[in-house]
C-alpha cells in the first residue's frame, strides 16, 4: 500500500557533540528498512531523559550527530516490504516510544522482558528520535494509539504513563492500600498520581512548591508533602498514612538522589520501594538495621513491555487519565530545557512539528 507524499527533507532538532548546542536545522527524511515504518510525527512529549541525551551524563554512549526524543505521536506513512496489515496499516496512528526495537529472540525478549533486550535500539539516545518531523521506528514495537485518542495530550504517556504504570504493577500495591509518590508534581510523577487513583491506590504526592502541591490535589492526591518545608520527612509521610505505619509502596521519580536515601525509612514494614527516576551517578543507600527488620524491598522499574504499553493507553483512552502539559513549537526546544534546568516545569512540555494540525 503507497502511503501519502513524504519529502526528502525535515525540520528536526540535532545536537552534533556532547553538550549541545541544539541546531534547529533540515536534515533528510529516513526509508524505512524491511521491518521498520516511517511515522509523520505530530507532537512530541520532553522527557528528562532527553536533557541526559544532550549533556551525555548517563553510563550509555549516544549516536552523534542524534535527533533526540521519545514520546512521539503521529501517523504511519510508510513501512517496509516486510511490514503487513496485521503488524502497522498506512494512516495508523502509533506512539514511537523509548525502545524502538530489541531482536525478539533473547532470552529476555521471549519472556516479554523486551526491554532488557541484549541489543536494544533506544529512541532519541542510540537511534534518531521524535524531535523530528517523520522517525523510523520498528513496526512491532510502536505502540498503537486507539482512535480518536488526541495525539497532542497522549505524547506524553508513551514514555512517562507508560513507566509509572509499569512501576506501580511492579509494586505488587493493592486497592485500597497507599502508595507514595516522590516527585508527584512532574510530568512522570503527575501522571503516577493518576494511574494509581485508576487502580484504586490511595497516593501521597511528595514535591515542592504550591503550583506543585495544587496539580498534585488537583490530580487525586490524599495527602502532599512539601520536601522543602517539612521538618522531618520520614514522619511526614508516616502521619499522611490512615493507621500511620508508612505507605505500601514508594514510586521514586524524583530527579535528585536524595530522595533514594530517605524512601527505605518511612515505607512500612513488607513494603516496596520502586526505584524509577535516573538522576545521574546517583546511589541508593538504606539503613541495612531498618531495612532487616521491616523486610522492605528495594526494586528497579525500567520501562514497560509491549503490554504495558498496551494497558497504560487503555486507561487514557478510557478518559481515566489526563495528561498535564503545554504545547511549544519545535523550535522552542531549548527553551523547554533551561526550565528543566531550574526545575521549573509542572506536568509535562510537548512539542508540536511544524506540520501538526
Amino acid at each position: 500500500m503507497s502511503g501519502p507524499k513524504i519529502p526528502t527533507e525535515q525540520w528536526a532538532q540535532v545536537i552534533d557533540k556532547v553538550g549541545g548546542p541544539l541546531q534547529y536545522k533540515k536534515i533528510p527524511v529516513a526509508k524505512p528498512g524491511p521491518e521498520e515504518v516511517l511515522v509523520n510525527i505530530k507532537y512530541s512529549g520532553v522527557c528528562h531523559t532527553d536533557l541526559h541525551a544532550v549533556n551525555g551524563d548517563w553510563p550509555i554512549p549516544t549516536k552523534l550527530p542524534l535527533v533526540g526524543g521519545h514520546e512521539g505521536a503521529g501517523i504511519v506513512v510508510a513501512r517496509g516490504e516486510l511490514v503487513t496489515d496485521d503488524i502497522c496499516k498506512i494512516g495508523e496512528a502509533v506512539g514511537v516510544k523509548w525502545l524502538n526495537d530489541s531482536c525478539l529472540s533473547c532470552t529476555f525478549c521471549q519472556q516479554a522482558d523486551e526491554p532488557l533486550c541484549l541489543t536494544p535500539k533506544l529512541s532519541g539516545y542510540t537511534v534518531d528520535g521524535s524531535f523530528q518531523q517523520y522517525a523510523i521506528a520498528s513496526a512491532r514495537h510502536v505502540a498503537h494509539i486507539p482512535e480518536g485518542v488526541p495525539l497532542d495530550e497522549v505524547s506524553p504517556v508513551l514514555c512517562a504513563g507508560i513507566t509509572v504504570y509499569k512501576g506501580l504493577k511492579e509494586s505488587g500495591a493493592k486497592p485500597g492500600q497507599t502508595v507514595a509518590i516522590v516527585g508527584a508534581g512532574g510530568g512522570l510523577g503527575s501522571l503516577a498520581v493518576q494511574y494509581a487513583k485508576a487502580m484504586g491506590l490511595h497516593s501521597i504526592g511528595i514535591d515542592s512548591g504550591e503550583e506543585k502541591k495544587a496539580l498534585a490535589t488537583k490530580l487525586g492526591a490524599s495527602a502532599f508533602i512539601d520536601f522543602a518545608t517539612s521538618s522531618d520527612i520520614v514522619k511526614d509521610v508516616k502521619a499522611a498514612t490512615k493507621d500511620g505505619l508508612g505507605p505500601h509502596a514508594v514510586i521514586l521519580v524524583a530527579v535528585n538522589e536524595k530522595p533514594f536515601q530517605q524512601a527505605a525509612e518511612y515505607v512500612r514494614p513488607r513494603g516496596t520501594v520502586i526505584v524509577i527516576g535516573l538522576p545521574a551517578k546517583a546511589y541508593i543507600r538504606a539503613p541495612v538495621f531498618e531495612s532487616v527488620l521491616k523486610m522492605i524491598r528495594i526494586q528497579a522499574s525500567y520501562v514497560g513491555n509491549r503490554q504495558d504499553s498496551e494497558e497504560a493507553l487503555d486507561f487514557f483512552a478510557r478518559g481515566l487519565i489526563k495528561v498535564p502539559f503545554k504545547t511549544v513549537d519545535l523550535k522552542d526546544l531549548p527553551k523547554v530545557y533551561e526550565l528543566m534546568h531550574a526545575g521549573q516545569i509542572a506536568g509535562r512540555y510537548v512539542l508540536k512539528m511544524p506540520d501538526a494540525e
